[in-house]
C-alpha cells in the first residue's frame, strides 16, 4: 500500500530544495513531535548516493537510522530514493502560486497502522514548512 503525504510550503523552490537536502536543516527539522529530534544527518544528492538521519527520542529511550539510496533525482522537482528494507518513496516539488507543494508518496510498513504513517509523516513534513517558512 502507498500513503500520500503533502503541505505548501510559502516560499521559493531554491530555499525548499536546500532546506529539504542539506544536512544542517535536517537536524532542525526532522522530527514528527517536540519529544523527538535528528542528531545527525548525511546527505550524499546523487542517484547512487546514500542518506542517512539518526532520529531519537529526547529522553534517550529510542532512536533508529533512517536510511536509503537515491535511486532518481531531477533538480528543483523530484527525488526518489529506495530504504534499506526494500520500501520507495517519492518526493514531489511542484511550485505553485502561493510557494511550493511538497508530496510525499511512500510505501507502508506493516509494523504500524496506515494511519499512523501518515499521521507521523505529516507532522515531519508539516515541521519542514514551518522551518523554511520562518527564514531557516
Amino acid at each position: 500500500m502507498k500513503i500520500t503525504v503533502e503541505t505548501v510550503v510559502r516560499a521559493g523552490i531554491g530555499p525548499v530544495w536546500a532546506a529539504w537536502n542539506n544536512p544542517d536543516d535536517i537536524v532542525r527539522w526532522n522530527a514528527a513531535s517536540d519529544d523527538w529530534h535528528t542528531t545527525r544527518s548525511r546527505v550524499d544528492l546523487r542517484v547512487g548516493g546514500t542518506f542517512s538521519a539518526r532520529m531519537e527520542a529526547k529522553d534517550g529511550s529510542f532512536g533508529f537510522d533512517f536510511e536509503g539510496v537515491y535511486t532518481r533525482i531531477a533538480e528543483h522537482q523530484l527525488i526518489e530514493y529506495a530504504m534499506g528494507d526494500g520500501r520507495t518513496v517519492s518526493v514531489a516539488f511542484v511550485p505553485v502560486a502561493d510557494g511550493v507543494i511538497v508530496r510525499e508518496t511512500f510505501d507502508a510498513e506493516d509494523e504500524h497502522s496506515a494511519e499512523q504513517q501518515r499521521q507521523g509523516w505529516q507532522a515531519i513534513l508539516d515541521r519542514f514548512a514551518r522551518h523554511v517558512e520562518a527564514g531557516a
